[in-house]
């Protein structure tokens, strides 16, 4: 685990960061990310050391907050854990 580890339940998926990895045209990597907050077709979600971006759910059905995905490019590509039944408040946010 890192120091700066805010989602240390992201850590067994790899160690890439919304600020750090990434495409770079096209390296290929995605980012595990919690979604923290949906509105629409966007998820604003945070990866394992607390960066947060907006991030397109175009490709996926019934995505929940908790949910844990996959992005590329700003664009869910995957849910890697989640699915089950949605969380009361689909705009709660899980951590201020």
């Amino acid at each position: 685990m890192w120091p700066s580890d805010v989602h240390p339940e992201l850590a067994q998926y790899g160690s890439c960061t919304l600020d750090q990895n990434g495409c770079t045209t096209c390296g290929d990597l995605a980012v595990p990310v919690i979604v923290l907050a949906i509105e629409g077709q966007e998820a604003l979600c945070e990866d394992r050391c607390g960066q947060r971006a907006r991030v397109a759910l175009d490709f996926l059905e019934d995505v929940c907050v908790g949910d844990i995905l996959l992005v590329h490019l700003g664009v869910a590509l995957a849910r890697i854990q989640g699915g089950n039944e949605c969380a009361t408040s689909m705009n709660s946010v899980i951590r201020d």
